[in-house]
């Protein structure tokens, strides 16, 4: 028996853009087909290959989504008027950004806490080189915007060119609601601000949630 060299191969195969009452079985089994069968692109399908559809796209076909409204509805009933943190969101413009618009549309002032240098996916705010020389340890120092700013200015991230706090901050005024911007790495500085929490960090949100609640936090979600 041949030994087995090659380990997985993932493909990225583009589909046409789905819209609510789409035939989703339909498109992917044309989209793969068709990838197979591109000259520039071809390859064989063989058995036991894995055809994976993001949850999106079947979401997106069934209209099985929450609007901005829906969230802000939702949000506005679990904290009333409350000051709310937003706490560890990834920097995103088509991901994020919107469930933030709903966020702050259901309340009077978010406290955006985010993660530094980077987010949990790797989106830099700033260089971890520039952190040293500022001589910043972000495992134990707190930044204000205002500090934030005075150490390291205006950053645009590398491939969007977005300021993300300035971006963030237009999000959430555009809603009506107020703002303050907080750089930290432990999710119980949130609570020097406010003790309503909404944990936006991914990986970590049950272990965010948890230590919240231990250190007194009202409401966690």
């Amino acid at each position: 028996m041949e030994e087995r060299l090659i380990g997985t191969i993932s493909r990225g195969v583009r589909a046409p853009i789905i819209r609510e009452g789409d035939d989703l079985a339909k498109i992917v089994v044309d989209s793969v087909i068709n990838a197979a069968a591109s000259s520039r692109y071809g390859f064989e399908i063989q058995d036991k290959d894995i055809v994976a559809v993001t949850e999106a796209v079947v979401a997106r076909a069934q209209g099985n989504y929450a609007s901005i409204d829906n969230i802000a509805a939702d949000v506005k009933e679990k904290f009333g008027d409350a000051s709310v943190g937003v706490i560890f969101p990834i920097l995103s413009r088509n991901r994020f950004a919107i469930c933030l618009k709903g966020i702050a549309r259901g309340v009077k002032k978010v406290v955006l806490m985010l993660s530094y240098p980077s987010d949990e996916v790797g989106n830099h705010l700033i260089d971890e080189d520039e952190l040293d020389a500022k001589g910043v340890n972000p495992w134990a120092d707190v930044l204000s915007e205002e500090k934030y700013r005075e150490l390291f200015g205006y950053k645009k991230h590398t491939f969007t060119g977005v300021d993300y706090i300035e971006y963030y901050k237009d999000v959430i005024k555009e809603q009506g609601a107020e703002v303050e911007v907080v750089l930290a790495n432990d999710c119980r500085t949130i609570l020097n601000y406010t003790d309503n929490v909404i944990c936006c960090d991914i990986h970590t949100r049950a272990r965010s949630k948890r230590r919240l609640l231990a250190a007194g936090a009202k409401k966690v979600y």
